[in-house]
């Protein structure tokens, strides 16, 4: 699949946005952006045929790994993330394959938080202009934010992500506009899947009420004094068919790295209690390539078969590597899911 990626402060047609008054900061126009889509391949089909649902309770962090000698064992959930592993992480091999009971045995996915519970901001302190509170308060924003693009069950099921857009600051240039174009009329060039995750709720539903997370959120201060915030987390979703009595358990894997900027609204055009969006990437791991629907397309295991697609095998769960945009415009194929 071919990516785009677009300058910071560029019109579509390339031209530069103007205004009159206090000037956008240039690197904060609209946000660059990318995504990769990465299928499933023959080897996902031997490895993950029985993948099934999700954890049945979502205030449990831990997950027990059922039939091993002696009684069950605790996987013991991991600890926050702090910077960038070393590696990627190694399979969890008791039971291989998961169970309706246990959606996330076999995977690394296994030691993962809970939802919203991977999603914790750094510790807040004073920058540029700003106190130690309101940092505080911009990060549980850009927080919230995530959580709506990519936990909220009414998000996932292709309803339109009010409260994530209503962080969004409304005078960064097309970036809003851009957003809400994009959910009413999803295309190959205006994809929602850039910043929300969605399921069409005529194909497939979550197979419970866990989402799992992995992943960290950083600031700094930028130029002039502005507040920076990097997130990069990845999101496993158990998915099951729509179809009344479905079985069949899947799980798609997606990594999204978002950046926000909070910019002195004495100085530039910035809207107090508002995000604005500087960079968003994503990969996709277990979808259909080459659609532009606006929602995930998850592959079962009696669905895979078809032409495999020349871009490289990609770990979806590694999360050693940076995003990279050389990458852009490749279907690859996932070594597991």
């Amino acid at each position: 699949m071919k990516r785009k990626t677009r300058g910071a402060g560029a019109q579509a047609d390339g031209t530069e946005n103007s205004y009159t008054g206090p000037a956008w900061r240039d690197r904060a126009g609209r946000a660059a952006r990318r995504r990769k889509r990465i299928r499933t391949g023959v080897a996902v089909v031997i490895v993950a045929a029985g993948v099934v649902t999700l954890a049945v309770n979502p205030g449990d962090m831990r997950s027990k790994l059922p039939g091993l000698a002696g009684g069950d064992a605790v996987a013991k959930p991991l600890p926050a993330e702090t910077a960038a592993p070393g590696s990627a992480p190694a399979d969890e091999t008791f039971p291989a394959a998961p169970t309706l009971k246990e959606p996330f045995a076999g995977s690394p996915a296994l030691r993962y938080a809970d939802g919203a519970a991977g999603l914790v901001p750094p510790e807040a302190k004073a920058v540029g202009r700003l106190s130690k509170d309101e940092v505080a308060d911009v990060l549980r924003k850009a927080r919230d934010l995530l959580v709506d693009a990519n936990l909220n069950p009414r998000t996932l099921r292709g309803e339109r992500p009010a409260a994530a857009l209503d962080l969004v600051d409304p005078l960064q240039p097309g970036t809003r506009q851009d957003l809400e174009a994009w959910l009413a009329k999803p295309g190959r060039e205006h994809d929602p899947l850039q910043l929300f995750t969605r399921f069409d709720p005529r194909e497939a539903r979550p197979a419970g009420d866990v989402v799992k997370t992995r992943g960290r959120m950083t600031f700094k201060e930028g130029q002039d004094g502005a507040l920076v915030i990097h997130s990069d987390y990845t999101f496993v979703y158990p998915v099951v068919r729509a179809a009344q009595g479905a079985s069949e358990v899947t799980r798609t894997v997606v990594r999204r790295v978002v950046d926000f900027e909070v910019n002195d609204p004495e100085r530039f055009r910035a809207t107090p209690g508002k995000l604005a969006l500087t960079r968003y990437n994503s990969d996709f791991g277990n979808t259909a390539c080459e659609v532009y629907d606006g929602f995930l397309h998850p592959r079962f295991a009696d669905g895979r078969s078809g032409p495999m697609t020349s871009g490289p095998e990609v770990d979806p769960y590694d999360r050693s590597k940076e995003l990279s945009e050389d990458e852009a415009g490749h279907c690859g194929t996932v070594s597991r899911i």
